[in-house]
């Protein structure tokens, strides 16, 4: 039989999804599952999104402009504007979800052997795609004691090398909640002037801060032309199947390498664009009630978990995840059994196993990514069923 790529072998399986299987067939035994893992929201899509798509008159549904149509990357740069980031449309690309906006940053930036540094624990997907584009990551542990904070400035210098050509962090962070303090950031633009590296800054959860204040990456001047943006509409419009992302760089080499990607997948959709501009017409304030609608689930879910016997989980300051450290010695093979061989009066819960999150083989075993996506009373619910789960668990562990 022929064997698959060296490449496909080397694909980390996701954390996120790799259970599915699991928790299809609990579903089919009738057991109701609290959908933890993902971060699906469950707030509604803004009506004008959905109705701007339904009124729009085409005859054609026709490709779009492989950087996206301008009217959109118009209204995109006024949103940055209005952040204070003075950003052009002629500085954007659209992109086919905030996915291939990182996948086109890696391979704008970066060649096969080049070394990217990420803080761990990091948003899966980030070792998904370097693998597939031959970059090799360089992990810096953070720790769960400290909130996920920034690691120190030493622990950067310590692991770059001579084929280190980027960082990359999300901010506010999946799967940590962490939202990088100005200090924090100015650390990292210390350190990539200094060493005359890329900074890649995934900001999709930007209006999800519950705390103190968000400062995009975009905004530290000294490295003006070494920061790429990197965003998507999905989870703040709650729009996760309407593929729309974008990469921002002021670094009009960048952007034009990252329109030759572009070209070569032809264009982002048409629809999307469409119902993403309506959207972008929002009020401001659109965001106070789902901003704190999930700073509320938050509290709950930090609480009831730091209730639970022998579990630890820190109070996120944004996004809508946190981690938690369970008294389990295997987080993967409890999360399995919450699906396969647990039930508590017909429901269970799934989760992401925390080591997913890790490029460091053996850290992260203790904990889970938990998404705060479903409303208040089924978390509640949900944390119920977990604390007895870990009463029933066989090879549960106290500290």
């Amino acid at each position: 039989m022929l064997s698959v790529s060296q490449r496909a072998l080397q694909m980390p399986a996701s954390p996120i999804r790799k259970l599915v299987p699991f928790a299809e067939q609990a579903a089919r035994k009738g057991i109701h599952i609290h959908y933890l893992n993902i971060g699906q929201p469950d707030i509604k899509t803004p009506p004008a999104f959905l109705q701007a798509i339904k009124n729009a008159q085409l005859d054609v549904l026709a490709y779009s402009h492989s950087a996206g149509n301008y009217p959109f990357r118009e209204k995109l740069a006024q949103y940055y504007q209005r952040l204070g980031l003075k950003v052009s449309p002629d500085e954007i690309i659209v992109t086919t979800g905030g996915s291939e906006a990182i996948l086109f940053a890696m391979m704008t930036c970066l060649d096969a052997g080049d070394e990217v540094l990420i803080p761990e624990p990091c948003y899966a997907n980030y070792l998904g795609f370097a693998a597939e584009t031959g970059i090799q990551v360089k992990s810096i542990p953070s720790d769960i004691e400290s909130g996920f904070a920034l690691p120190d400035r030493e622990a950067f210098e310590q692991a770059i090398g001579p084929r280190t050509r980027a960082v990359l962090i999300c901010n506010p962070n999946n799967p940590t909640g962490h939202v990088y303090t100005l200090e924090e950031l100015r650390v990292l633009e210390d350190f990539c002037r200094k060493h005359q590296l890329f900074l890649f800054s995934d900001e999709a959860y930007r209006e999800f801060c519950y705390e103190g204040t968000h400062y995009s990456a975009l905004s530290l001047s000294s490295i003006r032309d070494q920061v790429v943006l990197l965003d998507t509409i999905s989870k703040r419009y709650s729009a996760c199947g309407a593929r729309i992302g974008a990469l921002i760089s002021h670094h009009p080499e960048v952007v034009a390498s990252a329109l030759k990607y572009a070209q070569a997948r032809l264009s982002p959709p048409t629809l999307e664009q469409i119902g993403a501009a309506a959207a972008l017409d929002l009020p401001p304030d659109y965001f106070q009630a789902t901003r704190q609608e999930y700073k509320q689930r938050r509290d709950t879910l930090v609480k009831l978990l730091n209730e639970i016997p022998g579990v630890f989980c820190p109070m996120p300051q944004g996004a809508f995840y946190a981690m938690a450290r369970l008294p389990v010695k295997d987080a993967d093979s409890f999360c399995q059994w919450m699906l396969e061989s647990f039930s508590y009066e017909g429901e269970t819960v799934m989760m992401a196993p925390g080591a997913g999150f890790y490029a460091t083989p053996g850290l992260g075993l203790q904990e889970v990514r938990i998404a705060y996506v479903l409303e208040e009373t089924a978390l509640i619910r949900a944390m119920h069923c977990l604390k007895i789960a870990l009463e029933q668990y066989p090879d549960r562990c106290m500290p």
